[in-house]
C-alpha cells in the first residue's frame, strides 16, 4: 500500500483529538474488556457491526464521517477499508489506536473501574453510547426501593438487578403462597411460606452478586413511609392497596424522590412517573369506595400483565437513574392487552 493511500485511510491520534466534533466523532470499537484501560475523552463506544449497520441504513445523500479507534489501529484500519469500499469515505482509522492516544498523553475520561467479570456481565451496556462505562458505574452507585414484592416488582427487581443497580430495597411483610407464583416470578416452589424479601434476596444475589439486597420485612403505612423511603434514589410502587399508594406518594413528594407507579387488573395495566407535579393524588384525588375496588383474588389478573407493567417500571427507573430520554412524568400509559 502506498503512503498516499495510507494518508487517506489513517489519521494521527493528536489530529483525531483536535478534529473530534459531533459531526466527525471519535468512534471507539474496542471491546468492553479492552475499554477498561480507559476511554478517550469524547469517544463514542460502538461495535463494528453497529457502525456498519448505521452507515448502510442511511439514505444516499448522507455522508457519515468519523475517526475509528481500536487498541493498536489494526482492526480500525481494516474496518475503515471496508467502509471506503462500500462508499463511506469520510472515515479514518486512528493510527496506533488507543496505545498511541495514551502515548501522546491525550485526555481520558475517568475510567469506570469495572472488574473483568463486570465488563463481561455488562458488555451490552458498555457498548451503548447512552450508557457506557460511566453510565454503568452510575447504575452500580444507585439505589431503588421496591415497595411490595408481588407481581409488579418481581420483574422490576430482576431486571434492575440484572442491569447492575447497586442497591435494591426489598420492602414487604407478606409470605410466598402458591397462588402468587402465577405472576410473581421472582419466587418459586422452594420459597413457599418464606418471607417475600428473603425469597427475593436469594434470587437477586444468584442473578447478580454485585447487587446489595436490603431486606425490609415491614408493612408500609403513612406513619412509617417517610422513614422507610429516606436515602433511596427512586421508588417503584408495587403495592396493591390505596392507603399504601397514597403513603408512598406523599412521602416521595416530601422527600423529592421520583416514584414510578404501576397498576394492573385482569387484562389492563397503567404506568406513570410522579416526580414533582402532577402526582398520584392528581390522578386519583380520593380512594374509591372499598366495594368498588376488587382485589386481585376477586377480579383476577392475566399472569403476564404484571410482567409487562413491571418491566416498563424498571425501564422508567433506569432512565431516571441515568438521566436519559423522556420519562412518563405527567403522562399515563394505559395498556389494554385484550383489545
Amino acid at each position: 500500500m502506498s503512503d498516499g493511500k495510507q494518508a487517506i485511510l489513517e489519521i494521527s491520534a493528536k489530529a483525531a483529538a483536535a478534529q473530534n466534533t459531533p459531526g466527525t466523532p471519535l468512534i471507539d470499537i474496542r471491546t468492553a474488556v479492552e475499554s477498561q484501560a480507559g476511554m478517550p475523552a469524547g469517544a463514542l463506544p460502538t461495535r463494528t457491526e453497529e457502525l456498519l449497520e448505521q452507515c448502510r441504513s442511511m439514505d444516499g445523500g448522507s455522508h457519515p464521517s468519523g475517526f475509528v479507534m481500536c487498541v493498536e489501529g489494526i482492526r480500525s484500519l481494516r474496518l475503515v477499508k471496508q467502509l471506503h469500499a462500500e462508499g463511506f469515505t469520510g472515515f479514518r482509522s486512528v493510527e496506533g489506536g488507543f496505545l498511541a492516544w495514551q502515548a501522546a498523553g491525550l485526555p481520558l475520561s475517568s475510567p469506570a473501574a469495572l472488574g473483568e467479570e463486570q465488563a463481561q456481565r455488562y458488555a451490552r451496556h458498555l457498548v451503548m453510547p447512552q450508557v457506557g462505562p460511566e453510565g454503568q458505574r452510575k447504575l452500580l452507585d444507585s439505589s431503588v426501593l421496591l415497595a411490595g414484592l408481588g407481581g409488579l416488582n418481581s420483574p422490576a427487581a430482576l431486571y434492575l438487578a440484572a442491569a447492575g443497580v447497586g442497591r435494591l430495597g426489598l420492602l414487604d411483610d407478606d409470605r410466598v403462597e402458591r397462588s402468587n407464583l402465577q405472576r410473581q416470578i421472582i419466587h418459586g416452589e422452594a420459597a413457599l411460606g418464606a418471607a417475600k424479601p428473603q425469597s427475593a434476596s436469594q434470587r437477586i444475589t444468584d442473578l447478580n452478586p454485585d447487587v446489595a439486597a436490603v431486606i425490609i420485612e415491614r408493612r408500609l403505612d403513612e406513619d412509617n413511609a417517610e422513614e422507610l423511603l429516606q436515602g433511596w434514589d427512586v421508588v417503584i410502587d408495587g403495592t396493591d392497596n390505596f392507603p399504601a399508594r397514597y403513603a408512598l406518594n406523599d412521602a416521595c413528594n416530601r422527600l423529592s424522590i421520583p416514584l414510578v407507579y404501576g397498576a394492573v387488573m385482569r387484562f389492563q395495566g397503567q404506568v406513570s412517573v410522579f416526580d414533582g407535579s402532577p402526582c398520584f393524588r392528581c390522578l386519583m384525588p380520593e380512594s374509591p369506595p372499598e366495594q368498588d375496588i376488587p382485589g386481585c383474588s376477586e377480579a383476577g389478573v392475566l399472569g403476564v400483565m404484571p410482567g409487562i407493567v413491571g418491566t416498563l417500571q424498571a425501564s422508567e427507573a433506569i432512565k431516571i437513574l441515568l438521566g436519559l430520554g423522556r420519562s412518563l412524568g405527567g403522562r399515563l400509559l394505559m395498556i389494554d392487552a385484550l383489545n
